[in-house]
């Protein structure tokens, strides 16, 4: 039963599942933050428990491919063995998952710190779009926005 669904499954078509399969999160996430289904499906932990399947399954398959764990940790020896990493298209895929699954969880803790503070949904659809596509700067982006909104300057929340 594995092979077959490894034969459905290739890094290709899990690729294109990830990437659209994200869109309905951010979606409800951007234009929906305040509904049932954002609160259960979306800020739970229903993303992380898809990724965390995706992300086992792919080592399942990796380990029994002869996938040389070991030089994942090449990445820190050198911008050339990053280079080297990313042209291995399982590390890539490994990667990506874990881009998406950050940007989320970002995302989500965005959501959920602006409903704290009383954030209007609309001053927050820009650092969500930008976390989607860029994290750290849309995180950044929110932070400024906190900081005016909630009138208060903190470094540790």
């Amino acid at each position: 039963m594995i092979e077959e669904i490894s034969s459905f499954f290739t890094l290709d078509m899990i690729y294109l599942w990830l990437n659209f399969g994200v869109l309905p999160f951010w979606f409800t996430l951007i234009f929906f933050p305040n509904s049932k289904i954002c609160s259960f499906a979306i800020t739970s932990i229903f993303p992380t428990f898809i990724f965390t399947l995706v992300y086992s399954y792919l080592f399942y398959i990796f380990f029994f491919t002869d996938y040389n764990f070991l030089q994942n940790f090449n990445l820190y020896l050198g911008i050339d063995e990053i280079q080297n990493l990313f042209s291995d298209s399982s590390f890539l895929i490994l990667f990506w998952i874990h881009f998406l699954a950050v940007n989320l969880f970002c995302g989500c803790w965005i959501l959920k710190d602006s409903q704290k503070f009383n954030i209007s949904k609309y001053i927050v659809f820009l650092p969500l779009v930008v976390t989607y596509f860029v994290g750290p700067l849309g995180m950044f982006i929110y932070w400024l926005i906190r900081i005016i909104s909630a009138k208060r300057f903190n470094l540790i929340d």
